[in-house]
């Protein structure tokens, strides 16, 4: 198998990391303004060289990786990072780098393949190569397999990290950091994982892997051990050797320190000799005898060499800060879009089971209404369809939307974070996708209604009736995705949804007309844009009648007199309410889009 790609260093020279210190430690009388959770740490990885990251928890192995990648979204770093001697650039380092994360975070209703292919369409400029990669981390028998959701259906656990790797690898990076690959897995799901890790440094990469407490054939896999504890303070960085000799070579020569006991695990002997109790009972600084080891000093030169350039290289460089153009972007997303919604049953095949089943019932309860305009009732009663009609089924579509993006959007933040792609190509490509399902939904829903209902049989009033209904449906939808996208989760989404559609349906038109709603209320009458639909759908059908009709207490008139005086419905203004629900459409579509782009509720 050849994978061209450019074997690439990292190197890092005193790097400390601080946060905002936390409200709580504040309240502890602690009176820094920071809180350090790296200190002065100093390494380097190579190609082809493997280097396990170790610590116990609160050492800062996630912190230190998520730093050198790049990963973190908040908080202070210092001190120096470069790439085969030149200073890292992130945005040129996302192209040649790769993330696996520890939770492995895909679509789950597209296969095995098509995440691949996805993955390599965005960020290989020319060729691909899924098949190699495929035989490379052995998913060949599992090409045509779905996804699925963790722990609900699709692939195992130990078959998602294989596929999280090979997402990342068939991107064709030259560093490739994995958070815990093994984590969770048993003895045997763990081996096949480190056969994948493996196979992948035998390329010549560079491969950084952070893992909590390994056994002993995971541990004896890697070349080089990055250790560190608790407080983000390093206290060895070398190589393993033989059945770990190097690692507890070095630290058998510390005075204090028990031998370790034939056939004992010697990452697990590693951790317990270096942990806080052990430290205070020897009364030594293991991150200070590293400081002043012989170790330190070659680490330091190794370091050196590696963050001076070689010459005649250059440094990298890409013209375009994506592999792809925007629409090469839009067109890889809505291709993955439509795979996902088309084998999302759940989703989809209950939206149009609800879709037909509500237009029934409705066209039965209001069957022929549309005929009967005489009465002040009967008008009434056309309302009541129209408002019955767009919110039950309307309200549906946002609030089943809402898990969709949410789910999407886990996976959107990997992928943008692995520089895939720019978020509106993204956002444009759900939009596009729900704007298909809806038309149909729509076009059911029309047909349904306008036949049973009994409205005049005109091409032009259908297609004002369907247009309603579909940029109706399209708000909807688009509100929900956009509440999404403005909040951290869609259990907060749900919340506020239902708090503005109560609102929407108290200001519909219906509940109360907007020539009773108080003069300082009716603005919001204007904002609710259920009743632009309302009013747009029963002034399209029979705004401009002239039929008489007897209203309670007064002489008969015409129907189009009655809806403006009573109802506020006039037929003129029809342009101004089809030019409204454009507008509602763009308006929650680009909030939805720039939310999703500028807004990011995952904290690193």
């Amino acid at each position: 198998m050849v994978l061209p790609f450019q074997p690439l260093s990292l190197a890092f020279d005193h790097v400390s990391y601080f946060v905002d210190m936390p409200a709580e430690m504040k309240g502890q009388g602690i009176e820094e303004t920071r809180l350090q959770l790296l200190r002065d740490v100093s390494g380097a990885f190579r190609p082809g060289v493997l280097t396990a990251l170790v610590g116990v928890s609160g050492a800062g192995k996630t912190t230190l990786m998520d730093v050198l990648a790049g990963r973190k979204t908040g908080g202070y770093i210092e001190g120096s990072i470069s790439i085969s001697g030149y200073p890292k650039n992130q945005e040129t380092f996302a192209r040649v780098s790769g993330y696996c994360e520890q939770n492995d975070i895909h679509s789950p209703h597209v296969t095995v393949y098509e995440s691949l292919v996805y993955s390599a369409w965005l960020r290989l400029p020319k060729e691909m190569f899924v098949e190699e990669v495929m035989d490379l981390v052995e998913l060949n028998p599992l090409k045509n397999s779905l996804v699925g959701l963790p722990g609900v259906d699709g692939l195992s656990t130990e078959q998602r990290k294989r596929l999280t790797i090979a997402v990342e690898l068939v991107a064709n990076p030259s560093i490739i950091f994995m958070d815990e690959p093994t984590s969770g897995l048993d003895a045997r799901a763990a081996a096949i994982v480190m056969r994948t890790v493996r196979n992948t440094v035998d390329t010549g990469r560079t491969v950084v892997c952070t893992i909590h407490q390994p056994s002993i054939d995971i541990f004896e896999a890697f070349d080089e051990l990055f250790l560190m504890k608790r407080g983000g303070q390093v206290i060895y960085a070398g190589p393993l050797g033989c059945h770990s000799h190097k690692l507890v070579e070095y630290f058998e020569a510390v005075p204090g320190v028990p031998k370790i006991q034939e056939g004992y695990n010697p990452a697990t002997w590693m951790l317990e000799i270096s942990s806080t109790a052990v430290e205070a009972q020897l009364d030594v600084d293991f991150a200070e005898i590293y400081a002043n080891s012989e170790l330190y000093r070659k680490n330091e030169e190794l370091i050196k060499d590696l963050s001076t350039p070689v010459p005649g290289t250059k440094d990298l460089h890409f013209p375009t800060t994506y592999s792809q153009d925007f629409f090469t972007q839009c067109k890889a997303c809505f291709w993955k879009q439509y795979h996902s919604y088309w084998r999302n049953p759940q989703y989809n095949g209950i939206r149009f089971f609800m879709t037909f089943f509500v237009g029934i019932i409705f066209g039965v309860i209001f069957w022929d209404k549309g005929n009967k305009i005489h009465k002040q009732q009967d008008l009434m009663n056309l309302l009541g369809a129209m408002y019955s009609a767009v919110l039950f089924l309307g309200a549906t579509n946002t609030s089943a939307v809402q898990s969709v993006v949410a789910i999407e959007r886990t996976v959107f933040y990997r992928e943008r974070a692995a520089g895939m792609y720019s978020p509106l190509p993204y956002a444009f490509a759900q939009v596009a996708i729900e704007a298909i399902y809806v038309s149909i939904q729509t076009l059911v829903y029309s047909i349904l209604l306008y036949t049973m209902i009994g409205f005049q049989m005109e091409v032009g009033r259908f297609f004002m009736f369907y247009y309603f209904i579909l940029m109706c449906f399209m708000y909807f939808t688009l509100y929900g995705m956009m509440l999404v996208a403005l909040t951290p989760n869609h259990q907060f989404a749900a919340i506020i949804m239902s708090f503005f559609l109560s609102f929407w349906n108290l200001f519909s038109g219906f509940l109360i007309p907007r020539t009773e709603i108080p003069i300082w209320w009716r603005w919001y009458y204007w904002a609710s844009p259920v009743a632009w639909t309302i009013y747009g759908l029963v002034t399209s059908q029979v705004g401009d009648k002239s039929d008489m009709v007897e209203t309670t207490g007064e002489i008969p008139i015409a129907v189009k007199d009655f809806l403006e005086k009573s109802l506020g419905f006039d037929y003129s203004f029809l342009p101004a309410v089809v030019a409204a629900h454009i507008g509602w459409v763009l308006l929650f579509l680009f909030v939805f889009a720039y939310g999703i782009k500028f807004l990011n509720f995952q904290r690193r």
